[in-house]
């Protein structure tokens, strides 16, 4: 199959499925045809293996612990995938561990706004 006619790829990495499914939604819209969702790191490693995604919107806290920084830097430098973070703990320590861990990586504060996660996805996937 021509690469340029496949489906762009999201997958979606959040452990609350309200915000999960409104992001899915969102990159809906954007023109993602494909939304895969994951609440935990090792589903999100599994399924970013099989099904190759463009862009991954990847929530920081997952099960109470900062594991989504981790996991979206491993998905980054192991599978070639940009990550753009989400996350309602904007408080310093958070944002430098993030910036340390995956120092290009676009971070929204949540709740997260269509705009403002179409803007931080094409500037990661263009």
């Amino acid at each position: 199959m021509d690469p340029s006619l496949s489906s762009r790829r999201a997958l979606i990495v959040d452990d609350e499925f309200i915000i999960a499914f409104d992001l899915e939604v969102s990159m809906r819209e954007l023109g993602f045809d494909v939304c895969t969702v994951a609440s935990n790191e090792g589903d999100a490693i599994e399924l970013a293996k099989s099904n190759l995604p463009d862009v991954v919107v990847m929530d920081v806290y997952l099960g109470g612990t900062r594991t989504g920084i981790e996991t979206g830097r491993w998905l980054r430098e192991v599978c070639g995938v940009p990550v753009v973070f989400v996350t309602a703990h904007s408080d310093a320590e958070t944002l430098e561990r993030i910036h340390a861990v995956v120092p290009t990586a676009p971070v929204l504060s949540k709740p997260v706004y269509r705009q403002t996660l179409a803007d931080a996805v094409t500037a990661v996937t263009d």
